[in-house]
């Protein structure tokens, strides 16, 4: 699937505070924690507790959210699919939209019950 303009705009404007209990209720049923999503988001997007606590109550969108974080360096180690998108052939102009399907790669492989050290990618030496 190819990503538009429209679709970018649509995620940049989408408020986290309205995603990230869903994002909770799908890893609780799956058994994992709380204290893990924020683990793996943390690895990802740089945000303590306190620093992703603030975002969710100021409601900030995902624009937002991403303009405020520093991208783990080995972010592009996250690839395959997400909701019918490759991640690796999202195109540069849509970064917004590659970063928000790597944040969700990783929290569907932490749902799927994968080890955390496997989704906390890091450089093979």
């Amino acid at each position: 699937m190819k990503v538009t303009a429209e679709k970018n705009e649509k995620v940049a404007n989408m408020i986290f505070a309205t995603i990230y209990p869903l994002y909770l209720n799908r890893l609780e049923k799956n058994g994992r924690t709380k204290e893990e999503l924020n683990q793996v988001i943390k690895w990802f997007t740089g945000f303590d507790q306190d620093a992703l606590q603030a975002l969710i109550d100021e409601k900030a969108t995902f624009r937002t959210f991403f303009e405020k974080a520093k991208i783990n360096p080995n972010a592009h180690l996250i690839k395959g699919v997400v909701c019918g998108y490759r991640i690796e052939e999202i195109e540069e102009e849509f970064e917004l939209y590659r970063q928000c399907r790597r944040m969700e790669k990783l929290i569907d492989e932490l749902a799927k019950g994968r080890k955390m050290e496997k989704i906390l990618r890091e450089e093979k030496k």
